[in-house]
């Protein structure tokens, strides 16, 4: 008979130790990660989120241009003022303090001014123009929007011709 052996069953409180710190670097390590994955998501909500609000008013100002009557030719850079083909006078204005580019209804002074994209940091237009018979004339407008969310600075740019304006 052999009588001082016996056989081990079961980890020591060392090994228990040692597996939850190497747990608990693990489970840290996944947290990490997961919480990176989240702050980048929302970051790329963001900048989509704003980008793609520029793209639609770039696609309504475009769409507007190319049918209006009338566009002003002495409006400043960071406005773009027309007659639509519906006979509304209208202003596409960029405002650096608040940094939003809104559509204005010049007809109805009454009513608020409807903003079109927000996180702007800048809105250029530039107008194509021409003389006829006297009068001063928009050919083409070209837009630059640039648009910024947490960092992340994005351009766009669209250009129009005033159909009614072609030779």
């Amino acid at each position: 008979e052999i009588r001082g052996t016996r056989h081990k069953t079961g980890f020591t409180l060392v090994e228990l130790l040692l597996a939850l710190a190497i747990t608990a670097i693990l489970l840290t390590a996944v947290a990490l990660a997961f919480n990176a994955s989240v702050i980048n998501y929302r970051e790329n909500e963001d900048i989509f989120k704003a980008i793609n609000s520029a793209r639609q008013s770039l696609f309504r100002i475009t769409s507007q241009l190319r049918t209006a009557t009338a566009v002003d030719p002495a409006a400043p850079a960071n406005e773009c003022s027309m007659i639509t083909a519906a006979g509304e006078d209208i202003t596409y204005r960029y405002d650096n303090t608040a940094r939003v580019l809104s559509l204005i209804t010049n007809d109805n002074a009454t009513d608020d001014d409807y903003v079109l994209c927000s996180n702007v940091n800048s809105v250029t237009f530039t107008k194509d123009v021409f003389v006829e018979d006297a009068v001063t004339k928009v050919k083409g407008v070209q837009i630059v929007i640039s648009v910024a969310s947490d960092g992340v600075e994005k351009k766009l740019a669209a250009a129009a011709v005033v159909r009614r304006n072609l030779h």
